[in-house]
């Protein structure tokens, strides 16, 4: 039996579909940070509640283009949330990549 198909990667690229860089500049952290609440378990509340991204909608820059990585599986969490961050690539007419993330390399041994 293969082993499950792992879910794939969105990149939402701050590029519109004309080639000019999506404005406003922190637009990839308010996109993320809408979408904070939809993680593993759940919205933590009470003591255990602390800000940061969601592990389904994370900034990030790859080369000097700033993005939005979403993961497929933010589609079983929350269909609803999956639909949002689409229609606000589709909307904004941003450029949209399937890919993998690959991890930086650990440093170098002494």
């Amino acid at each position: 039996m293969p082993p499950p198909a792992q879910p794939r990667e969105v990149f939402i690229l701050g590029i519109t579909l004309d080639g000019r860089t999506f404005r406003p500049s922190d637009w990839a952290e308010r996109l993320a940070g809408a979408m904070s609440s939809f993680r593993p378990g759940g919205a933590q509340q009470g003591r255990s509640a602390y800000i940061g991204y969601s592990p389904y909608c994370v900034p990030n820059v790859i080369g000097d283009v700033k993005c939005v990585v979403v993961n497929e599986a933010l589609k079983d969490v929350e269909p609803m949330a999956w639909d949002f961050v689409m229609n606000f690539a589709r909307d904004n007419r941003l450029q949209i990549a399937e890919a993998c993330l690959v991890p930086d390399a650990p440093p170098p041994k002494p």
